[in-house]
């Protein structure tokens, strides 16, 4: 019974994972379409150059 036990709480555990794996590459798909897009929308700054979006 151990054993059987042990393989669900694995399968659970990999399905989990597997789960999460998928929803953080849709987060980060989402991030860098936001960077690319602010990256190439941003404003020019004094002078005609352009500005820096970010802060750092």
């Amino acid at each position: 019974m151990v054993p059987v036990l042990l393989v669900l709480l694995l399968a659970l555990i990999l399905f989990g994972a597997g789960f999460a794996l998928k929803a953080l590459w849709w987060i980060a798909i989402a991030v860098l379409v936001i960077w690319l897009l602010g990256f190439l929308l941003r404003s020019t700054g004094a002078g005609g150059k352009r500005a820096r979006w970010y802060r750092w």
